[in-house]
């Protein structure tokens, strides 16, 4: 199944227009709120979130991924997480333009987590919300795909087994009149178009198709990194996020790379 990055961004983008239109000498400092699909790698988890903060932000644009495996919308809250997410916007929004991407998703779904969709919805809408009264421009964020294929057609897919939580977060971005970008659909459509086999090169282990290794990480922090740049042009005319250009060229022709 081919896909281009053009057609990922007509679907994976949210149609607000960037508060920051104009040129802007203030570097971004984003801070990474989520569940193990985007912190850093370890034994027990690893998302896109070092792969975006190490490999796509220039020119004075910082990060700190504070990504917690495990995390749901509350335990991320009632864990003390969130509470220094916000401190931090505090403290960098003097020197910094201070962003906040808010992914969530793969726990929350989980029957042991007993979060139904709609106290998920008002979770991020409350994320969002203590984002701009801190000062701060959230960018929520639809969950990373997992890495599952069904066959029953001969063409292997991704099962969009996230389908409800993508749907729920571009609601509360919607809501709350806040952007998002919708990287569940963007890394499916990634994820068909390379298959399985290159797929699984990214998995943290070779039996977890959820996490990502250090290379995956890599792969898709640009593929959010650019996703950002969709929305927020000026980041990448300001030259604070850019994706290597080979990384970018197979995700525009939705092709396998390994960093």
């Amino acid at each position: 199944m081919k896909t281009t990055l053009l057609s990922l961004f007509c679907a994976a983008t949210s149609a607000l227009p960037s508060p920051l239109t104009q040129q802007n000498a203030i570097p971004p400092f984003f801070l990474l709120a989520g569940d193990s699909t985007t912190a850093t790698q370890s034994s027990g988890g690893g998302g896109w979130g070092d792969g975006f903060i190490n490999t796509t932000l220039y020119s004075g644009a910082k990060g700190l991924n504070y990504g917690h495996d495990g995390a749901t919308t509350v335990s991320f809250r009632s864990g003390g997480d969130w509470a220094t997410v916000l401190s931090k916007v505090e403290e960098y929004k003097t020197d910094y333009r201070a962003f906040v991407t808010i992914q969530f998703g793969h726990n929350d779904q989980k029957a042991s987590a007993n979060i139904s969709v709609a106290e998920y919805t008002s979770n991020l809408e409350r994320f969002a919300t203590e984002v701009k009264n801190a000062g701060g421009t959230p960018i929520l964020v639809t969950p990373l795909s997992r890495r599952n294929y069904d066959n029953s057609t001969g063409t292997p897919l991704v099962i969009e087994d996230l389908a409800d939580q993508r749907v729920a977060t571009i609601a509360a971005a919607n809501n709350t009149d806040t952007a998002y970008i919708d990287l569940n659909q963007a890394s499916t459509e990634y994820l068909n178009s390379i298959g399985p086999v290159d797929a699984y090169t990214y998995n943290l282990v070779p039996d977890d198709y959820t996490h990502l290794n250090v290379e995956g990480s890599q792969v898709f922090g640009g593929l959010v990194a650019a996703l950002i740049d969709r929305d927020f042009d000026e980041l990448k005319s300001d030259g604070y996020v850019e994706v290597n250009a080979t990384l970018l060229t197979a995700l525009e022709e939705g092709k396998y790379f390994w960093p």
